[in-house]
Order: structure tokens, then C-alpha cells, then sequence
């Protein structure tokens, strides 16, 4: 068992101003469905040096269910056809949506496409009026990520130093 930092966080209102404009050009946003086995290549390629696994251990039939479920929103940012960024929901259309992995692959970091995405997807899921959406980020996620949910609106609602098989 590893031992981490976990904090909770929660943005109880769409985001304010102007949505922001893609950082890059070509760069798209959509709502999608993969197979499994295409959501787990990029699940892996995002999430490897994040140490992300919940998704690795689901059973291919689970997860196969999970992605057709109609509460679950998956958009995906592509550049040139490649996919570069994961946001993962789930609740979509429930009164409290989690956001559940949201991630860029390493070699497409550091050109703002994270926060495109993120105030992107985030507007797109408050177009269906919940009443929150709701996020745990941890010592293991990228050193930037608190401080990205909270310039878009999230606020911490507790922490907890919680254990996670190793």
C-alpha cells in the first residue's frame, strides 16, 4: 500500500468570462466513445507517469460497460488527428458529476491545452445543469494540478491521507 495526500475539491458554478480559445491551432475537442482497448492505450499514455491504474485493473467487460453508460462523458483533445488529452466523467446528467482522470500526454505539455480542455469539458457538463462537479487530486498527479482546478473554480473541501494498493 502507498500512502498518499488526497484532496477534495468542488465547483459549485459553471466558470465566469469568455471560454478560453484552443492555445493551438487544429486543435478539437469531442465527446467520444471509444472501444476499450483504444481508451486504455490513451488511458495509459496520459496517465503512466501519473501512476494511474484504477482503469488498468477493470476487467475488459467492466470497463467496455462503463464507457457505454450514458454517465459517463469522455472528451478527448486531438491535434493532428492524435489524441492528446483525456477528461473523464462520471454522472453526467446526475446532480453531482465526477471528474474522474483528466490528463495530457507528456509530449504535448506545456502549451496550454490543459486549461482549453479543462474550461472546454467543464462548460460542456455544466450545459446540464448539475448541482456540482467534484474531484480528488493527490501527491502523485502533476505538481500544477490543484493550482489549475482552483484557477477555474474549484475549492477544497478536505483532505485525508488515504492508502492505494501499490
Amino acid at each position: 500500500m502507498v500512502r498518499l495526500l488526497v484532496t477534495y475539491m468542488e465547483q459549485v458554478e459553471p466558470p465566469h468570462g469568455a471560454a478560453l480559445s484552443p492555445p493551438v491551432a487544429g486543435a478539437r475537442i469531442a465527446k467520444e466513445s471509444p472501444d476499450a482497448e483504444d481508451y486504455l492505450q490513451l488511458y495509459h499514455c496520459v496517465g503512466a507517469t501519473l501512476q494511474w491504474d484504477e482503469r488498468l485493473r477493470m476487467p475488459m467487460n467492466e470497463l467496455s460497460t462503463f464507457l457505454r453508460s450514458p454517465s459517463t462523458a469522455l472528451y478527448i483533445l486531438r491535434h493532428d488527428g492524435q489524441a492528446l488529452w483525456l477528461c473523464e466523467f462520471d454522472g453526467f446528467g446526475e446532480r453531482e458529476v465526477e471528474l474522474k482522470h483528466f490528463g495530457l500526454i507528456p509530449a504535448a505539455q506545456g502549451r496550454r491545452l490543459g486549461p482549453y480542455l479543462l474550461d472546454w469539458s467543464l462548460r460542456a457538463i455544466w450545459s446540464d445543469r448539475p448541482d456540482r462537479i467534484w474531484l480528488h487530486t493527490d501527491t502523485n498527479d502533476h505538481p500544477k494540478a490543484k493550482s489549475t482546478y482552483e484557477r477555474i473554480g474549484f475549492k477544497s473541501y478536505a483532505e485525508a491521507w488515504e492508502e492505494f494498493p501499490d
